[in-house]
């Protein structure tokens, strides 16, 4: 018998975090991405930004059939017709002749992608360990993301986005036998019938995924616009790139810090820290930080981020028995970045200034903190009476 971590087969727990970070590598590293596609092709901001609305509606569009096949096929399957489809895409994309052929690709290809992640993160129910599986699950889309901004300018200048876009074929296709090492299915805890989750049950999964929309709300409109914060501050825009750099090597950290400690401290602990830190890092960026303020508060906010982000995530899996909550984990995630944004903006925009926009986010944050503290202390508490039954 192969050697477990965290009760999953090396192989299991690789594709979970490879998968995942391959994935999203076109979100990942947007700014590049981003520049390229104005200075090789000549798209407009409206034409960018549709390409990425695109891809992150694709990965948040394979959760709908995935709520009918993740009971019916064989997972193994899936995943490798979802891999070939991405590879495929990838492949096609770098001799798309024209915009709308572009962005059928991409659509094709963050679906292949986020049909991935889906299996992934229902997959994470198997381990005994789940945050720590999920802090690693972060921390490769962190680093991937981070290693691909250093080194796709450089390519971009010799190959073009063709570097982008064959690479990541390659990388899948590399990553693709791992496939096989997915569970066929989720079977019911008491291998019998699924049973049907109760009132309370129902309740806490409702809760716990609100919970987890309202978090990427609120992260997802203050880092879209902390550049913005800091240029309305007065602080210049070489600076404000080191310190977001530095930032994201912050939110490395914090998904290994989550992974470490694991069980070591309660998850409640961990949950209440992480959010206080969070709310108060969106707080020290009401009325025009200054350059110091400004890098406490983006170092603290992006290794919070990263570092609770395992425990919220582990709740919720506490709950699915047959990986369709972490389905619609999954939704949420990308509904959540769409709203943000989205909201933000518009807060800005009518004149409600960084101060009506900060306050919104700090609200969606502590709002988060009530529904999964709530979960996870009712969850806690449904396990305890369980084994008093016994």
């Amino acid at each position: 018998m192969s050697q477990k971590l965290y009760n999953l087969s090396p192989g299991l727990l690789l594709a979970i975090v490879v998968h995942a970070a391959v994935a999203p590598v076109v979100l990942l590293t947007a700014p590049a991405v981003a520049a390229q596609y104005g200075g090789q092709f000549g798209f407009g901001a409206g034409q960018i930004g549709f390409l990425f609305s695109a891809e992150l509606a694709a990965m948040s569009l394979a959760t709908l059939p995935a709520y009918y096949w993740q009971k019916r096929w064989n997972w193994k399957n899936v995943a490798l017709a979802a891999g070939l489809l991405f590879i495929a895409a990838n492949i096609v994309s770098a001799f798309a002749a024209s915009y709308t052929s572009l962005l059928i690709l991409r659509f094709l290809s963050a679906f292949g992608g986020g049909t991935l992640m889906v299996i992934g993160m229902a997959s994470v129910v198997l381990s005994n360990q789940r945050d720590r599986v999920y802090g690693l699950w972060v921390c490769g889309q962190l680093v991937i993301g981070a290693v691909g901004l250093w080194i796709l300018p450089g390519l971009f200048q010799h190959y073009g986005l063709s570097a982008l876009y064959i690479g990541l074929a390659v990388l899948m296709a590399l990553a693709l036998p791992l496939a096989r090492c997915y569970p066929a299915n989720l079977e019911p805890n008491d291998g019998g019938r699924p049973q049907r989750m109760s009132f309370s049950a129902r309740n806490r999964a409702i809760i716990s995924i609100l919970g987890l929309l309202s978090f990427y709300i609120g992260l997802s409109g203050v880092w879209t616009f902390i550049g913005s914060i800091a240029s309305a501050a007065g602080i210049d825009p070489a600076s404000t790139g080191e310190l977001l750099s530095i930032a994201t090597v912050f939110g490395i950290v914090g998904s290994l810090v989550a992974t470490g400690i694991g069980d070591r401290i309660t998850r409640s602990l961990a949950l209440l820290a992480g959010y206080a830190v969070m709310t108060t890092s969106i707080l020290l960026l009401f009325h025009g930080p200054n350059l110091w303020r400004f890098a406490v508060a983006a170092c603290a906010f992006k290794f919070v981020w990263t570092f609770v982000l395992p425990f919220i995530l582990g709740t919720i899996s506490d709950q699915d028995r047959d990986g369709g909550l972490m389905n619609t984990a999954n939704l949420a995630v990308g509904g959540g970045l769409a709203i943000g944004p989205a909201v933000a903006g518009q807060i800005l925009e009518s004149g409600g200034g960084f101060s009506f926009m900060l306050g919104f986010s700090a609200i969606a944050t502590v709002l988060s903190c009530a529904g999964i503290f709530a979960a996870h202390v009712s969850s806690q508490k449904n396990i305890v009476l369980e084994k008093v039954a016994l």
